[in-house]
């Protein structure tokens, strides 16, 4: 692989965004592009570098990799440089195949805090597969081994940054956390919860109503946070907060296992004639 495609790869890694790697993996007849060539397609379907072929291919492959960032999966495409739907209105020929690799960043879990909770959401986080960004002064790499990043000199919240498909805890207990939240409500962040009692809770959101947020702004946070598991020990709270962020990343519906089997529709053999059994 060259050094240039290298550089601008490590580049767009760097960046936290979504891309995909187009490789032709096999050719047969005239192509421009041969086998072992590859191009580095941005999450606009843009190519950054590299070449895979002319127009023809070229769009072919940008709109195949649009298509695997959305859906995460992976994809071999054929593309018959004969086919004039496929080009400009000319044939160029020869047919290819692509192989699409998207590569899609991890989101993000801001803790904004420290502490046992904070510190258990933290290893929770990482082994579901989340990047961990540690936001408070009091936060040491001992304390907090799994995070990927520790932010210790933010005193504004200014590096309170998060995606859109990001995810926020405010664990400050009590220190801040009405800052932190109406920094975390300026951003596009995917869920946003408020660790406290239900009157710091009252006294949060009455300070983002003073500060003109909307009943839509403040409807984003959740206080009280998590699942109700009973949980008690700072593990468990934990716990429950890790749970409420996985459900509403995979946007499932928090029913026990058992009870969706009760969802199930019956197949038309069972429905009629069922199992033979008495």
């Amino acid at each position: 692989m060259a050094k240039e495609f290298l550089d601008h790869l490590l580049a767009i890694r760097e960046q936290n965004v979504a891309y995909a790697v187009a490789t032709v993996i096999d050719v047969v007849g005239s192509t421009s592009a041969k086998t072992g060539s590859k191009a580095l397609i941005d999450q606009h379907g843009k190519v950054v570098t590299g070449w895979v072929g002319g127009g023809c291919a070229e769009s072919s492959a940008c709109d195949a990799a649009l298509r695997s960032i959305a859906s995460g999966a992976t994809d071999i495409i054929e593309i018959d440089l004969d086919d004039e739907v496929l080009g400009a209105g000319m044939p160029c020929g020869g047919h290819m195949r692509v192989y699409i690799e998207p590569s899609i960043p991890k989101p993000s879990v801001w803790i904004m805090g420290h502490g046992e909770v904070a510190e258990h959401i933290s290893l929770l986080a990482d082994l579901m597969g989340f990047a961990v960004i540690v936001n408070d002064a009091m936060a040491t790499e001992d304390k907090f081994p799994h995070a990927t990043r520790l932010i210790g000199d933010d005193l504004d919240y200014s590096e309170l940054i998060p995606l859109a498909g990001d995810f926020v805890v405010i664990a400050t207990q009590h220190k801040g956390d009405h800052e932190s939240m109406s920094r975390a409500l300026k951003s596009d962040a995917r869920y946003i919860a408020l660790i406290a009692s239900r009157k710091r809770s009252r006294l949060v959101m009455d300070y983002l109503r003073n500060k003109k947020f909307s009943e839509a702004d403040i409807a984003r946070v959740m206080a009280p946070c998590g699942l109700d598991i009973g949980a008690r020990t700072p593990a468990e709270i934990a716990l429950s907060i890790i749970s409420e962020i996985v459900l509403v990343r995979r946007a499932a519906s928090g029913v026990r296992m058992r009870d969706t089997l009760h969802r199930e529709v019956p197949s038309p053999k069972a429905a009629v004639g069922g199992t033979g059994s008495t």
